[in-house]
Order: structure tokens, then C-alpha cells, then sequence
């Protein structure tokens, strides 16, 4: 689900997994004919550890698809295996769109800061100000909480998907879900910690962030989201479907695994509003990339509340990953770091990274949840592969 669903393998196993060493990238930057050639060789060598690595995942890990497209200054590469319709054989496309899950949570944290760049919201603020009465009982406290630790995850909120499994919206996938609904259902239960004392993962504080945008402007987190993103950046195939439980255009079947010998079961059709601002959203690899090479290289964000998104704090996995505000940082096998996010929802997962100089990556499967651990370690590997150079250098001179 809309859930952070993944496995919690060290920066080490992944470099392995992606095998890309620093030699490798110290040769790509050496400016002569030499290292151009040991860097072209270099790169196909990562393209083919990155086709190995889809490859694996439509095999021995079970999802029926995979996709990766990455991008940087020089153009972008997509590359496809397994299928698309486990019925008709179907191969994947690579202009295919999916449910992004959790990466909508960067969407709305964009959202979010830009009304904050318009001295509309105050990051330190408490939720109170916004939502007056909203956050109450069981110990939570709209009035401790601040408008920051919603988006930072250290709000101590318990999270609505502990108390709203896959299996009830599997009953009836075609259901409506309110977002004061969905806050209620958390709310019946105690917080994790106190306010700013720890760090937890809970959808709950995307759906409060949703709510606080759509009082500050008037209109609704999906049209805010169309109005200053998806239109300015002319993603054509990225949508904000509220209950439409269809994806438009070319889309691999969605797919479930409900038990661990369980058959496949088809979840295409799926009411995204159980999701909402925290994971409701559909993109394509290409647009998905756009939008966040327009993210962290400044397009979308003045310079100061780009510096607050990118303020993070450790999570507590042994990888080095950190948490910012939508938008996580973590560190590259090839050295530096990525910023990205993940999402999981029923039917598809999706992993995504940029690098602040100009390299992007997102990969798609379209199995979950079901996947053994070994989906989510070879999702991520494949991220990394794809960013730590699986394409050519451009030519010297």
C-alpha cells in the first residue's frame, strides 16, 4: 500500500548488487578520447547490470513487469521487461503510466512550501491554526504539532494504514474514502511519541497536509497540484484522479499477491481517495522524472524553502537514507547522494531518484504488495545502477 514498504539492505549490499565501482566513475570524467571509450565501455556494462537487474525482478522476484527510464543532460534511455497483462502476454510499454503511491507525497510537500514562499503557511506553525479542532483525543494534539513534523514524519500521529489494511479496501476496491474520515479511524489511537521526538513514517500527516491546503487556497489539493505543477511543467502524463478509479492512457495491468502461494489478482481498477494526498497520484516514468529534476535543481521552489525541503533527519535505517520534507535523501554507491522517494499501492510500485546534477531515474513494477523482500532490494539497486552512469559520457571536446 500507500505504506514505506521497503527493505532495509545496507548501501554496501546495494552497491554490490548494482556493481558499479569508483573507479569506474572516476574514469568517466577524465576529459580525453581515452576515458571517453573506458567510460562507454563502463556505461554498457551498467546498462547491462541494469537489464539483469529487471530482468531478475520479473523472474525470480515474481512481479509480472518492470520498467526503468532514466534521463540526464544527454537525453533518456527506457528499458522494459516481463509483461504487461499476465492474461494476453501483453509486453510492457515504455511510455506506460502507474500508480505512483508515496512519491505523490512530494507533490503535495511542493505544494505545501510554495504557500509557504507566499507567506500563506507557516512551517512552525501549530496545525491548529489551519485545522482548528481536527486534531483531537487519544493523546494527539493539533495544537503540539506543527505544520513542519506533518511533512517531516515527526509528528508522532499514528498512521491511518496500520488501522486500514489491504485486505478490508481489497473487499471493496472501488470504494470511497474521505480524508476526515481516514484522520478520524488514526486518531482513535494513541500517538507514537510526543511531538519532535522521534521519527515515524505516517501517511496520516499527508492527509492533514491535503486538508491544510485546500483551506488556505480555497480549492483542492488535486487542483493545486494541476494549477502549480503538472500544467507549468507540461505533464501530460501525470494525473491527480481524486475517485477515478481508472488510469488513463497505456498502463501495465495492476496486480496483488493477497497470500504467499496465492494466484495473482488483477487491482487495476482501484479508488485511489483511500490515498489522497499521500499517495493517490498516477505519472509515467518521464514525466515523473521531470517533475523531479525541476524539484531539486530549483524550477519549483524558491531557494529558501527549497533549503527547508532538503533539511532532513535520519530515519534510523542502517542505509544512511534521510528524511526531508516530501523528499528523501541517499547516498549513491558511486559516491554523493540522490533524492527521491518511493511509493507502494495496491496493484504497483515505484522508486524514484534525482541528482542535483541533472541525472534522474524511476523504476516501476507492477506487483504489490506480494513481492518478496528481494523486489524492493533489486527496485532500489536498479535506481542506483541507473544513476551511477548506465549511460555514455558525452563525446570529449
Amino acid at each position: 500500500m500507500i505504506k514505506y514498504r521497503r527493505a532495509l539492505g545496507g548501501a554496501l549490499t546495494l552497491a554490490v548488487a548494482a556493481g558499479v565501482t569508483a573507479g569506474a566513475l572516476a574514469a568517466d570524467r577524465r576529459p580525453h578520447a581515452a576515458a571517453t571509450a573506458a567510460g562507454s565501455t563502463d556505461a554498457a556494462a551498467s546498462q547491462a547490470r541494469l537489464r539483469g537487474i529487471l530482468h531478475r525482478l520479473t523472474t525470480e522476484d515474481g512481479a509480472p513487469g518492470a520498467l526503468v527510464e532514466y534521463r540526464d543532460r544527454r537525453g533518456s534511455t527506457v528499458l522494459t521487461s516481463g509483461v504487461a497483462d499476465v492474461k494476453t502476454g501483453a509486453p510492457m510499454r515504455g511510455d506506460s503510466r502507474f500508480r505512483i503511491g508515496s512519491m505523490t507525497k512530494s507533490y503535495t510537500a511542493t505544494v505545501m512550501l510554495q504557500l509557504v514562499g507566499e507567506h500563506r503557511v507557516d512551517l512552525d506553525a501549530p496545525v491548529e491554526r489551519y485545522l482548528p479542532g481536527v486534531v483531537r483525543g487519544h493523546g494527539n494534539d493539533g495544537r503540539k504539532i506543527t505544520v513542519r513534523q506533518l511533512l517531516q514524519h515527526t509528528s508522532g500521529l499514528p498512521d491511518v494504514l496500520d488501522y486500514l489494511s489491504p485486505q478490508e479496501m481489497l473487499k471493496d476496491p472501488l470504494a470511497h474514502h474521505d480524508a476526515r474520515e481516514l484522520v478520524g479511524i488514526a486518531l482513535a489511537h494513541p500517538p507514537t511519541f510526543e511531538p519532535g521526538e522521534g521519527w515515524k513514517y505516517t501517511n496520516t500527516g499527508y492527509l492533514l497536509a491535503g486538508m491544510i491546503i485546500e483551506k488556505v487556497t480555497g480549492r483542492t489539493y488535486n487542483d493545486e497540484i494541476r494549477r502549480r505543477i503538472i500544467r507549468p511543467l507540461h505533464l501530460r502524463e501525470t494525473f491527480v484522479p481524486g475517485d477515478s478509479p481508472e488510469i488513463p492512457g497505456p498502463h501495465p495491468r495492476g496486480y496483488v499477491r493477497p497470500g504467499e502461494d496465492a494466484p495473482l489478482m488483477d487491482l487495476t481498477a482501484f479508488n485511489p481517495s483511500s490515498a489522497g494526498p499521500a499517495g493517490g497520484m498516477i505519472s509515467s516514468g518521464t514525466d515523473h522524472n521531470r517533475f523531479l529534476d525541476a524539484l531539486v535543481r530549483g524550477r519549483l521552489l524558491r531557494p529558501a524553502q527549497l533549503r527547508q525541503m532538503m533539511r532532513t533527519r535520519p530515519t534510523g535505517n542502517p542505509d544512511g537514507r534521510a528524511y526531508g520534507l516530501g523528499l528523501e535523501s541517499r547516498p549513491l554507491p558511486c559516491g554523493g547522494v540522490y533524492w527521491g522517494h518511493g511509493g507502494d499501492i495496491l496493484g504497483y510500485q515505484t522508486v524514484s531518484g534525482a541528482t542535483s546534477d541533472g541525472r534522474q531515474a524511476t523504476v516501476m513494477v507492477n506487483l504489490d504488495p506480494g513481492g518478496p523482500d528481494a523486489q524492493d532490494d533489486d527496485v532500489e539497486a536498479a535506481v542506483q545502477t541507473a544513476l551511477c552512469g548506465a549511460r555514455p559520457p558525452a563525446p570529449a571536446g
